[in-house]
């Protein structure tokens, strides 16, 4: 009987509040630019991406292992901008910083869950460059869209399962000490730390959320081209291996566009006190300029996307001459 009233006790213990107040920027002039800033990156990135998106899903020839990863990057930077962007605007520029707490919750879900499948959508491109490169003669039997369909099947579930996971545990602790999120959205560390109860599961699930989405994607990565680079090395003409090379050009882009800005903030974060301002800025760029980014990097830089926007304006245009003639 002690038992059940014990539960019970601590079951009632827990507080959730209505509303949580997300913070943003404060005590700095003319904040609301940078905002405005991050619309325009917002109208950027959904705009680029969706003519990514249209682009592989119309030109047969993009329909291959490598683009049905770029595929899967685009839309996960579509959903990434969609759930931090839009709630920020309306937060800071229009003065709503009020958000409810299962609406805290569902934007902590979303923004996580995107952002951590960029993060491993260019861990299986890095390992597609590597195969091609390094296995040439295999790349097909190794990597093919069958595989690379159910790879980012497996992905897109087991980031769902594990977010959905790190949003129930928030969901048990007790807030009793102040409902004042510090950052510019529903941030999993601010929120876990206004906690009054035990967050010692909070804190693991922080620190393997790091391991798996930061540390090991760039372990993995790294390990990679040094794979290729010892490759290329074997290649007898700077010919060769400067056409190789250039097949992992925009692949580097983008992750040195995306690990490299968290990477840093991460790094200071935890060996420096960064003030709240500046926390805010540099995270806020960090998750919202790759997403920019990204369709510009792969429409300028891979020839593929290129020749085929390239043919399919020159296929519009000649009717409209047989017609004139």
């Amino acid at each position: 009987m002690s038992a059940i009233n014990a539960s019970f006790s601590q079951n009632i213990s827990i507080v959730h509040p209505e509303y949580f107040f997300i913070t943003g920027l404060s005590g700095i002039p003319y904040s609301s630019y940078f905002y405005i800033f991050l619309f325009f990156v917002y109208f950027v990135a959904v705009i680029g991406n969706s003519v990514v998106l249209f682009i592989i899903a119309l030109g047969r020839s993009l329909h291959s292992p490598k683009y049905i990863g770029v595929f899967n990057l685009a839309l996960a930077d579509i959903g990434e901008t969609n759930a931090l962007i839009p709630n920020m605007m309306r937060t800071f520029l229009f003065e709503s910083q009020y958000i409810s707490y299962n609406g805290c919750l569902a934007n902590m879900f979303f923004v996580f869950f995107f952002s951590s499948t960029q993060c491993l959508t260019l861990v299986v491109l890095a390992y597609d460059r590597f195969i091609a490169i390094c296995l040439p003669l295999r790349y097909h039997a190794i990597v093919n869209n069958t595989i690379m369909s159910l790879v980012f099947s497996a992905i897109w579930a087991f980031n769902a399962f594990l977010m959905a996971l790190t949003v129930y545990f928030i969901n048990r602790l007790s807030f009793c000490k102040s409902n004042v999120i510090q950052s510019y959205f529903c941030d999993h560390g601010p929120v876990y730390r206004l906690s009054c109860n035990d967050n010692s599961i909070n804190y693991f699930m922080a620190k393997l959320s790091t391991a798996l989405y930061l540390v090991t994607p760039l372990t993995i990565i790294v390990l990679s081209y040094l794979g290729i680079f010892l490759a290329l090395s074997k290649i007898t003409t700077w010919e060769g291996r400067f056409k190789a090379l250039k097949t992992c050009v925009s692949h580097l882009l983008l992750v040195g566009s995306l690990f490299l800005p968290l990477t840093c903030t991460y790094i200071v974060a935890s060996t420096t006190s960064l003030s709240p301002n500046a926390r805010v800025i540099s995270t806020s760029l960090a998750n919202a300029v790759p997403p920019m980014l990204n369709p510009i990097i792969y429409v300028l830089n891979t020839a593929e996307i290129r020749d085929f926007i390239r043919k399919m304006f020159k296929n519009r245009s000649l009717p409209i001459k047989s017609i004139s003639n």
